[in-house]
């Protein structure tokens, strides 16, 4: 069976937010036609605690998008955003949620990001998403939604490393960089993974 996985369309990512993609808005009416193809619709939602680590608030004399070393990986430092039980963590009001089965939510260590929907970005833990598709005998995945160079990536990667056949749909993601994402394409397809 294949799946549709919807990463992370939050309000703090569209116009207005406060770590908006451009344009992000203008992925909801194809993802929400999109669902009607497929049997099982998930979705991963940011749930970052305040003061999440990940955020440039957290660290006096550093700037959002700076990258430092955290515990020993790479992190990029961002606006805050997606603080749990705000409007901004909330899936944007356009979305159709009504066919979506499961939410996988992520970001909840304060010390560790996470940009997959599968695991944190150490991998130190598991979302369960992977336990729960191979639960329903999903072989093959499509990932669309936000940010197509960081979380949408991510989950794709971790999806095919995973063992199940993955897709990006292109038309139903936008890039935060998109020179960045040009390159990391190259990655998911030279790994195995489809762009659609």
């Amino acid at each position: 069976m294949k799946a549709l996985i919807i990463v992370d369309i939050q309000n703090d990512f569209l116009p207005g937010g406060s770590l908006a993609v451009n344009d992000g808005d203008k992925i909801i009416p194809t993802i929400n036609q999109l669902q009607n193809n497929y049997e099982l619709v998930v979705a991963t939602q940011d749930w970052h605690p305040a003061g999440h680590l990940s955020f440039a608030s957290q660290h006096p004399g550093k700037n959002v998008f700076e990258i430092i070393d955290l515990h020993g990986l790479q992190q990029t430092l961002w606006p805050d955003h997606c603080v749990q039980e705000t409007t901004g963590a909330a899936f944007a009001d356009t979305l159709n949620t009504s066919k979506i089965e499961a939410i996988f939510r992520k970001g909840m260590d304060r010390h560790i990001d996470s940009y997959s929907g599968f695991y944190d970005n150490g991998k130190l833990k598991s979302t369960g998403l992977a336990d729960y598709l191979k639960g329903r005998n999903v072989n093959s995945v499509d990932v669309c939604g936000l940010a197509a160079d960081y979380c949408v990536y991510f989950t794709a990667m971790d999806s095919l490393e995973l063992g199940f056949a993955t897709a990006i749909i292109e038309n139903a993601t936008r890039a935060i960089d998109s020179n960045r994402f040009e390159q990391l394409k190259t990655v998911f397809t030279a790994k195995g993974g489809t762009m659609q």
